[in-house]
């Protein structure tokens, strides 16, 4: 077999990384990106492989595609400059900027629960068209009279597509922008980073198809004479099962509004603004922008936060099973996961970032000065993150 094309710079103190990208290139990926900034420099610039599995067109230095719900951190990230200039109060109710959200026992739930899925809206429960997702204000509409599924702030589940709607609506009634917009202005155009949540049309003719799913397939549910079914034991299993399952909490936090197959590769998704799941972008751009996290916030002469907005956007708020994740254990800031065994960004206690289905991943480390970015097209299986972007990021950091 050829060796897959790989292309962009990797200083020689990280050859290691270069070599494990290109064995996942040439056995498990399609086509990827991977990008490590040290200390606000790039020592770390890749990107191999194909744009589909006919081979027929390589990534190219400029070959963006979707991240799932490594956008949620980008997200973040604008609500935290609106929380620095002081136009959110995260202690303050949701309700009140948007008033609308007192309905159904949430009049005093704070901002904070929004940014640290604790709020109780992973789902909404009525039923919606496959047509709502693509509808900002019925979206928006639907969460507000929404019954929580747990007393606000008791708990904590992972919200895979409210999150980008329920925060987004407080950015967009405080500031009269949109996510995607303010995102353009205040951090894509600054600091020069090919990151989009809502792609323009013009740009879609270099996007990468992503190719599988979320899941694998489900096994039947009973086996044919003489066939064994495999089924995954554990958390991973049940949260499997209930994803499958529209009936409940988890099915329907990712299936209401129903994401119709291969949506991810058509216009409607690219252009629309799913602040939780269809941002577009490179690892270029997400090890730029968490590198400028890692640095004290500013990179290059571009203040994104302030250093106490960063330590306030990564300190704990919820750890612990996960409601929604099939009680996996999770542990979440104020819009972005933190390091833990379960998810090993970095050895430091400091890391946070966020992954995305299928594998892509962008991630901050204070202690250590590094921005790490990881962007591919074939999809593995898992919701946070893949075997890729965790395994350059061990031999990063033995490399460090």
């Amino acid at each position: 077999m050829p060796a897959v094309p790989i292309h962009g710079h990797c200083d020689a103190r990280f050859s290691k990384v270069r070599e494990v990208f290109a064995e996942k290139l040439q056995n498990d990926e399609v086509g990827a990106s991977i990008a490590f900034t040290l200390n606000g420099e790039s020592v770390v610039d890749l990107w191999g492989g194909y744009t589909a599995t006919d081979q027929a067109q390589e990534w190219g230095r400029d070959t963006i595609a979707n991240t799932y719900s490594t956008t949620k951190g980008m997200t973040a990230l604008i609500a935290h400059r609106l929380v620095e200039q002081g136009r959110i109060d995260l202690d303050a109710p949701v309700s009140t900027y948007w008033p609308e959200f007192a309905q159904a026992g949430k009049g005093e739930a704070p901002v904070r629960w929004l940014l640290s899925h604790q709020v109780g809206l992973p789902a909404v429960r009525k039923v919606l068209p496959s047509e709502v997702l693509y509808d900002w204000n019925a979206m928006c509409a639907a969460l507000a009279e929404t019954e929580p599924w747990w007393k606000p702030g008791s708990q904590h589940g992972y919200h895979p597509v409210t999150y980008g709607f329920l925060v987004g609506e407080v950015i967009r009634r405080v500031s009269g922008k949109s996510v995607g917009q303010l995102f353009r202005e205040d951090v894509a155009e600054p600091l020069g980073v090919d990151f989009h949540i809502g792609l323009p049309p013009a740009e879609h003719g270099r996007v990468s198809d992503m190719i599988g799913g979320i899941m694998p397939p489900r096994a039947p549910a009973r086996a044919k004479e003489g066939q064994t079914v495999a089924r995954i034991k554990g958390p991973l299993g049940d949260f499997m099962r209930d994803m499958a399952d529209p009936t409940t909490m988890a099915g329907a936090a990712f299936n209401n509004p129903k994401i119709r197959a291969g949506a991810h590769n058509t216009a409607e998704w690219r252009q629309a603004e799913i602040p939780a799941a269809n941002g577009h972008g490179n690892a270029r751009a997400l090890a730029r922008i968490y590198g400028a996290l890692s640095c004290g916030g500013e990179v290059d002469g571009v203040r994104l936060l302030d250093p106490d907005s960063i330590t306030q956007a990564r300190s704990e708020q919820a750890s612990g099973p996960d409601a929604t994740l099939g009680q996996m254990p999770m542990r979440y800031g104020l819009g972005f996961m933190l390091r833990s065994d379960f998810m090993p960004l970095s050895p430091n206690e400091s890391a946070f970032g966020h992954p995305g289905a299928g594998g892509s991943i962008g991630m901050a480390d204070p202690d250590a000065g590094v921005g790490f970015g990881y962007v591919m097209n074939k999809m593995s299986m898992g919701l946070v993150g893949g075997p890729t972007g965790f395994a350059v990021l061990k031999e990063f950091y033995a490399a460090l």
